[in-house]
């Protein structure tokens, strides 16, 4: 009896073969024989993170708590036996007469750098988005106040301001107007440490807000342009619109800086002279190490409030944004 035999289905073949292939790989496994989870490696990634978190801000934060809430002195940090003693530091700061001069200073220092530094970053990025020669020359140049240690520029600005010998006053001379005694007087001290204030921050809202720019589409501005839009149009109508978002983390995170701005004002003004110049930050500071007997208790509970107006500010901001997203 003859055999009869088939050829091979090559069909059939490639059809298992490209089962085989398109069949999942099987799970990698541990020693143990249990299927590797990917949230090992998440944890792994995060650790680091979380540690740096606890220890430089988490750790720091309970600790400034903790002596606001307590009577702490030079003795009590040696033997650590301070008394508990409530909120007891937070009213001898609310009863202080310098609470309120401090707070308004805080305040009017915060609002009018951010206004203006704001205002002229925003200025400054519109005029350089328009890529004309030497546009990236002059952007690099504007970012040396940013660049320079906090203590230089606020040693070239006493220079500047000093009523004897400044060129501030050389300028107002040359000119035919009276010197200021900019520094020492409590009617100009902290405007000078504004105007300090704002020529740091300036750079920051400007490469800030020029990223912004960049994400704007250029179509916008040449329908805009077509349908007879002129400049100030645009800027009302797309530029500003646009840059909505942009603009919200700029003015956060310049709160933010602004509120616990300590080197410029203590180089300058040292917060005098008679407390024109002194905001929360530079009281923390004088309350805590500034005396002979140092209050360690009430110059934490004045960081304390600054950090709670940096929290709410930031909660807003997280609230307005929420709303945008689901609007």
């Amino acid at each position: 009896m003859k055999q009869t035999v088939h050829p091979p289905d090559h069909r059939s073949a490639r059809v298992r073969n490209g089962a085989a292939h398109a069949a999942p790989p099987p799970p990698r496994t541990t020693k143990r024989g249990r299927p590797a989870s990917p949230q090992w490696a998440a944890w792994a990634f995060l650790t680091p993170v979380a540690l740096y978190l606890a220890l430089f801000y988490a750790y720091p934060l309970y600790r400034n708590l903790d002596l606001s809430l307590r009577n702490y002195t030079v003795r009590s940090f040696v033997q650590g036996d301070a008394p508990f003693t409530g909120l007891q530091n937070y009213q001898k700061v609310f009863d202080d007469p310098v609470f309120a001069p401090a707070l308004l200073h805080t305040v009017l220092f915060t609002a009018v750098c951010l206004a203006f530094q704001y205002a002229i970053g925003l200025a400054l990025a519109v005029f350089f988005n328009q890529h004309f020669r030497l546009s990236a020359t002059l952007r690099a140049l504007f970012l040396v106040p940013w660049l320079l240690p906090l203590i230089v520029s606020a040693s070239t600005w006493s220079w500047m301001l000093n009523s004897d010998s400044g060129i501030v006053n050389a300028a107002l001379h040359a000119v035919g107007l009276e010197p200021v005694n900019w520094l020492t007087s409590p009617s100009w001290s902290l405007t000078s440490v504004i105007i300090a204030n704002i020529w740091i921050g300036v750079p920051f809202n400007l490469v800030v807000l020029y990223s912004g720019l960049q994400s704007i589409p250029s179509g916008l501005y040449e329908a805009a342009a077509l349908d007879g839009a002129g400049a100030w149009r645009r800027f009302w109508s797309i530029t500003f619109p646009l840059l909505r978002p942009v603009s919200a983390i700029t003015l956060l995170l310049g709160l933010v800086y602004t509120l616990k701005v300590f080197d410029i004002i203590w180089i300058m003004t040292k917060g005098g002279p008679a407390d024109s110049s002194t905001t929360f930050a530079t009281w923390s500071y004088q309350l805590g190490f500034g005396n002979l007997l140092p209050a360690f208790g009430p110059g934490a509970a004045v960081g304390n409030l600054l950090v709670v107006a940096a929290l709410v500010f930031g909660l807003v901001y997280m609230r307005v944004q929420r709303k945008q997203a689901f609007s």
